[in-house]
């Protein structure tokens, strides 16, 4: 062990460890959850302190020996060095202050050592007047946030993009799979399996189109503000120098925040962002529990659809087959909606000139969008790609559909159509059976309405068959 001090005293800090005594204080005040932060976050934490060791050395406030050495460390933890040594627990103290000085004394324990210095000495770098130079936690946190949830989107939108075309590509295959429509859960007209496929790809480009705009307002920067927002012992042209640095080391359109006390104050942005996340896992929900439903059986349910089978379903049920993928989609979206909630009640709860619940808003959104990356690329490669269409069991139940009915509106009125339905319904006929029985339509004109064969849109009317004049 070795011996730190800082404003409170002593302390006994590892002797291997490069972090210092105000992690070693954090390790001991927030035994949690056991959860780390964030790798990405870490990394847009470390980017921050790299680009105001430059920015700093260009303006001429920082000895360009301290701060070469400083970006120095950086580059290796971005290079995946030291990675264990960022270990204080996502639920600490409020804005932030722990992870951040977590940083600062590793870097700068880090930068001692190129220098020929000892770790725990802070000299010649100290972590807070070199490493935290024109810097707060209050504007460090806040960007660090945004930064690694840009990182993050990136991997979610990209999945999403693959699951998108792994719906699309099933629409096509199934585009001539003519199925009984359901409504209320009940028999309605009919669709193709393709186009309900279809509509799922209109579902998921449209969450993605939303979440892309929600991480295009992160990019938008308080960092500059220091303390309270109105850059306290930073360069008035720090914020410049540094958003633009940033914006060089990721090729993102980077900006300043015209309010550097707004950004610091408000945590709309990642509300914004976890409210688009819950729509996306509403709409997820959706979908997966339309695959469950419309695989159910195989003997007593719907069975239109088979899952790849991924793994056996029971340890009591010999061959049973469950729908697992879909089901693991079901909790990653009901998490997230959780997460959402938590987020939204840490925005409110931010006062005056800080929101000090920026570590759980982080670890919330952090957290839905990596499961949703990685819950999405399950239930893309494991799911829809080995979806197959029970293409019998899809038309003996259109065939039977009392919805069928509605389709012959134009041809024999509403109140004839329905008295057909009727009749099946009581008599377990189908609706074909019933129409050729009482002479209402040839068979050659039901054939061509009830086409199973794709060559009709399902939708719209078939041009080959006239509807009566009258509906009497």
């Amino acid at each position: 062990m070795r011996l730190e001090r800082d404003s409170l005293g002593e302390k006994e800090v590892p002797e291997e460890a490069y972090y210092g005594i105000q992690t070693a204080r954090a390790l001991e005040n927030f035994p949690i959850s056991g959860i780390n932060p964030h790798p990405l976050f870490v990394k847009a934490t470390v980017l921050i302190k790299k680009a105001a060791a430059e920015a700093n050395m260009t303006l001429g406030v920082l000895d360009p020996l301290l701060g070469k050495a400083i970006v120095w460390a950086a580059d290796e933890v971005l290079a995946g060095r030291l990675q264990d040594q960022f270990v204080v627990d996502v639920f600490q103290a409020g804005a932030g202050t722990s992870h951040n000085m977590n940083v600062n004394e590793v870097l700068a324990n880090r930068a001692n050592e190129l220098l020929g210095g000892k770790r725990g000495e802070y000299h010649p770098v100290h972590p807070n007047d070199h490493v935290n130079m024109a810097q707060s936690t209050n504007d460090v946190f806040p960007t660090a946030m945004r930064l690694a949830a840009i990182f993050l989107s990136q991997g979610l939108i990209s999945t999403l993009e693959s699951l998108k075309k792994s719906l699309d590509k099933k629409s096509q295959q199934f585009g001539r799979v003519i199925k009984s429509g359901r409504t209320h859960l009940q028999d309605a007209v009919p669709i193709t399996l393709g186009q309900e496929f279809g509509a799922y790809v209109v579902t998921i480009d449209k969450a993605t189109a939303l979440i892309q705009g929600a991480v295009e307002s992160l990019k938008e920067l308080g960092i500059g503000g220091t303390a309270v927002g109105t850059g306290l012992n930073a360069h008035p042209a720090y914020r410049d120098e540094v958003v633009q640095r940033l914006g060089q080391y990721t090729s993102w359109n980077l900006r300043s925040n015209p309010s550097l006390i707004e950004a610091m104050q408000s945590m709309a942005p990642f509300v914004y962002l976890s409210n688009n996340l819950k729509l996306l896992a509403l709409e997820l929900i959706r979908i997966a529990n339309d695959l469950r439903l419309l695989s159910s059986g195989p003997r007593t349910g719907l069975a239109e659809i088979r899952l790849p089978a991924v793994q056996p379903g029971s340890s009591i049920m010999p061959g049973k087959v469950n729908p697992v993928i879909a089901e693991v989609l079901n909790m990653v979206a009901f998490q997230v909606v959780g997460n959402d909630f938590t987020i939204a009640l840490a925005s409110q709860a931010g006062q005056l000139e800080l929101n000090v619940m920026m570590p759980v808003i982080i670890h919330n959104l952090l957290s839905s969008m990596e499961i949703l990356k990685n819950g999405v690329r399950a239930f893309q490669e494991r799911c829809i790609e080995g979806i197959e269409a029970n293409e019998d069991r899809c038309k003996a139940y259109m065939e039977k559909s009392l919805g069928l009915a509605t389709v012959l509106n134009p041809y024999i009125g509403y109140e004839r159509a329905a008295q057909v339905a009727k009749k099946a319904f009581a008599t377990a006929r189908s609706i074909r059976d019933i129409i050729l029985e009482e002479g209402l339509l040839t068979p050659e004109e039901l054939d061509k309405i009830f086409s199973t064969t794709g060559e009709t849109d399902i939708g719209s009317q078939e041009k080959g068959i006239r509807p009566p004049t009258t509906t009497s």
